[in-house]
């Protein structure tokens, strides 16, 4: 449902941004020299919700490991990027978070929200939009790109008979007049909301109207509108001993509502964040950026992606790492038979379009790919060895029916869900890709 063109534009002027950043930097030649020549090339993800931190307490590994990350200037030895399904704030927000968290220098440009991909979906930036989540959702949507946002609560204000639920938030005196708005074009999800009640009720009306609320209710008009989600995490890790609620609950709420009313099943243009594919191709655009800053003069061949929800991290890390191996198959394929149309690469590795989010044409065979991406599972947040215990069979790590925790539009493969490496923190994962790599622990 995606449109490649206007992504691969996109992706075209972000890289030419990355190579622009990458030659302003002030790079010294001694950094230049241990680095670029070094004998492993890899880069780091990193979750941060269970992984770094629970709720706004620090995991204590956290701080410790990233000793081993810095030089003595503070100066990552490796690229590391930071890509957590959160979107409540901006990215300066998170990364001056985590420097105070980590004791280390964290920049922007190391930080990928769950919403970070939605720059590239320039075709949506002009239209009105409606913005559903929390926090300063209208300056994130404008930081985006989009130029014409309206919050749910500017949709209440205009149309303050339309959220009943609460009758505290009834009007009191009579019926207000209704102050109307443009008509809505497409629906932004950037995470879960505080009022479930009045965006489940607000949303749906938008779809059943077209976009127009001085309308009534009609579901022949399908497809909606475009409908696009950040964030697919059914469950999350804070400060209690049990996961909490995540947006992809709030999905399950609206997908489940739209098809009592309507017969129907309710349609994303876009499903982004972890572990959708284009998720991780944004995250290695940024890895490649860091790379460079750095000065490494050869491309990053291995990622290693580190997060503690066996569903977003490790079936997302799984399923890239997927898309890598058919990258380089068709791109070899296409060496050996020159002018012969290569395998798409969404029907050789057999992935639906809400799994690969718009990466499918987008990120060409000429771009120097990394050989893999390997999943670390931590136990320090949703999933735990006391709770869980992953067999070595990968067929039967989960049941469909039983557990399994992703997007209804995510096929199971159980295979996908059995990660790389599980550890018991952050780390010991850093540990182990030293180790993997050659690199000192200290």
């Amino acid at each position: 449902m995606l449109r490649p063109k206007y992504l691969k534009s996109c992706w075209q002027l972000l890289k030419s941004s990355c190579e622009g950043a990458a030659k302003l930097a002030d790079i010294s030649p001694s950094i230049s020299r241990n680095y670029s020549h070094g004998p492993s090339s890899f880069g780091l993800l990193f979750d941060i919700d269970g992984v770094l931190v629970r709720g706004r307490t620090p995991i204590p590994a956290a701080k410790q490991c990233f000793k081993n990350l810095v030089d003595q200037n503070g100066r990552y030895k490796m690229p590391v990027v930071f890509v957590t399904n959160a979107g409540n704030c901006m990215r300066q927000t998170k990364a001056e978070h985590l420097s105070q968290l980590l004791e280390v220098e964290v920049s922007p440009d190391q930080v990928m929200l769950s919403h970070s991909p939605l720059r590239m979906f320039t075709q949506f930036h002009k239209m009105c939009v409606l913005v559903s989540g929390q926090g300063p959702v209208e300056e994130v949507a404008y930081n985006l790109g989009f130029e014409d946002v309206v919050t749910i609560d500017m949709l209440r204000e205009a149309y303050p008979v339309l959220d009943v639920v609460d009758h505290n938030r009834r009007p009191k005196d009579g019926i207000p007049p209704t102050k109307g708005l443009r008509p809505i074009d497409a629906v932004v999800l950037f995470g879960e909301p505080i009022r479930w009640e009045t965006n489940l009720q607000l949303i749906t009306d938008v779809l059943l109207t077209n976009g127009n609320l001085g309308r009534t209710w009609t579901s022949t008009q399908y497809p909606h509108i475009p409908v696009l989600a950040c964030n697919m995490d059914l469950l999350w890790m804070a400060e209690a001993k049990n996961p909490r609620f995540g947006h992809g609950m709030f999905l399950v709420c609206l997908e489940n509502l739209y098809k009592k009313v309507t017969g129907y099943d309710l349609k994303y243009e876009a499903l982004i964040g972890k572990p959708s594919v284009v998720t991780y191709n944004y995250a290695e655009l940024l890895i490649r950026q860091q790379a460079e800053n750095l000065g490494w003069t050869t491309p990053v061949k291995r990622l290693y992606a580190i997060g503690d929800n066996p569903m977003a991290d490790v079936y997302g890390a799984n399923l890239y790492d997927r898309f890598l191996q058919t990258s380089r198959h068709t791109k070899a394929k296409m060496q050996v038979k020159s002018g012969v149309q290569a395998v798409d690469h969404m029907e050789k590795a057999k992935m639906t379009s809400s799994e690969l989010g718009g990466a499918a044409g987008v990120y060409g065979s000429k771009e120097d790919l990394p050989e893999g991406c390997s999943s670390i599972l931590v136990c320090t947040g949703v999933y735990s060895r006391e709770q869980q215990e992953l067999p070595s069979d990968p067929t039967q790590t989960v049941t469909e029916q039983h557990i399994f925790h992703g997007h209804r539009d995510f096929r199971f493969d159980p295979t996908l869900m059995q990660p790389s490496f599980v550890v018991h923190d952050v780390k010991e994962a850093v540990e182990t890709v030293f180790q993997l790599e050659g690199w000192p622990l200290v």
